[in-house]
């Protein structure tokens, strides 16, 4: 269907409301007969339209409503396609749908406060835990934050600049102090404090540990022999700490993870420190490997740091990679090393044996002091 043939038609629209909307978006607006929206946007259309409000759930409607109805326009909050219902409808319907966007909330946001936009992160916390804003932060990082609130973010951040309606008659620009701030607002940080830096290798000491770790050096080559890429799943079996999960969620916004632990008490260690990294959507799943890999969704790449030696697991772990799939196996035990000989033998791939030693205190001098060794089995489908 071509756009001009579109029976939905998303059109962005800001807090300056109808007298804000371009002449292509009132006339895109006007040739509806229903008009789609939170009851917000809907007061700030006049003329006579079907007026549906958005239900509550939204997502699980959708289907239902755009069956039912044709000549639709949904109105959206600035720039329909980012963070917006416009990628959620083109997803759903397709070239049924044209988008006439609006300027967004971040780029009026970048304006009022004179940032590059090219050079802002955007962190969307709509719906999501504040400690995903903690990922964002860098010394001298300039992060616009949405849907967040101002308490939960400058407890995390420091100074928080609130912008309030921005575009409309009732925009405010103020830095935060504990005021209660307009539900249609963005969030400003300028960080200025320290932070962990995404590349993996974060120091031992940055997790909450039973000693159950995949040590900082060991952890490096593994996540690069696990090569995450954006939008990519990792399981993580025998996740223990929760280490290799959580780096590889903090390469990139978009790659997620799976830890799979059999104790409870290990599974909420995970937990508290992937919040406390800035990675609270790392998945954690208590259950023992194999039998607990079954109902997940197939993974991109897979690390086995524990478990090993139980029947099956490497096998199941092998079976679930698609073609391009990565394995990445650690072993530090004399049983577990005869498994990665005997795969390695079967299917190939790489082996390292990493030894680390670190420098330490010998009474008024300093000595080297070694770290088990581990041997590293990598291996691409």
């Amino acid at each position: 269907m071509s756009p001009e043939r579109s029976d939905v038609v998303v059109v962005g629209i800001g807090a300056d409301g109808w007298e804000g909307l371009s002449p292509a978006a009132q006339e895109a607006v006007r040739g509806a007969k229903v008009l789609m929206g939170s009851r917000r946007q809907l007061g700030l259309v006049p003329g006579e339209f079907e007026r549906v409000a958005w239900p509550s759930p939204l997502v699980p409607a959708l289907p239902e409503l755009f069956a039912r109805y044709r000549d639709v326009c949904v109105l959206a909050s600035g720039d329909p396609m980012f963070h917006g219902i416009g990628t959620t409808l083109v997803r759903l319907l397709g070239s049924r749908v044209r988008v006439v966007p609006h300027p967004s909330s971040v780029s009026l946001a970048a304006a009022r406060l004179g940032w590059a936009l090219n050079e802002v992160e955007v962190v969307s916390l709509v719906g999501r835990s504040p400690d995903l804003l903690r990922a964002a932060l860098a010394p001298g990082r300039r992060v616009l934050v949405l849907g967040g609130d101002p308490q939960a973010v400058a407890a995390i951040a420091g100074r928080v600049t609130v912008l309030e309606q921005l575009g409309g008659p009732g925009e405010r620009v103020y830095e935060w102090a504990g005021q209660t701030a307009d539900p249609l607002c963005v969030l400003a940080v300028e960080y200025a404090g320290e932070a962990y830096s995404r590349v993996p290798g974060l120091p031992d000491d940055a997790y909450e540990t039973d000693g159950q770790l995949t040590k900082r050096e060991v952890r490096a080559i593994s996540l690069s022999r696990l090569a995450p890429l954006p939008g990519q799943l990792l399981w993580d079996v025998g996740a223990g700490t929760g280490s290799i999960a959580i780096e590889w969620a903090r390469t990139h916004p978009t790659c997620r993870a799976v830890a799979v632990e059999q104790s409870a008490e290990r599974a909420d260690r995970i937990g508290r420190n992937a919040a406390s990294l800035g990675v609270p959507g790392v998945e954690v799943v208590v259950g023992r490997a194999p039998e607990a890999l079954a109902p997940l969704e197939k993974p991109d790449a897979i690390f086995v740091g524990g478990g090993l030696t139980v029947p099956g697991v490497v096998q199941t772990c092998w079976d679930a990679l698609p073609s391009g799939g990565r394995l990445v196996v650690n072993a530090v035990t004399l049983e577990s090393e005869a498994v990665v000989a005997q795969w390695y033998a079967r299917i190939g791939g790489d082996l390292v044996r990493i030894a680390v030693n670190r420098g330490s205190s010998v009474g008024r001098f300093t000595g080297w002091r070694p770290h088990m060794p581990v041997t590293t089995w990598s291996v691409t489908k």
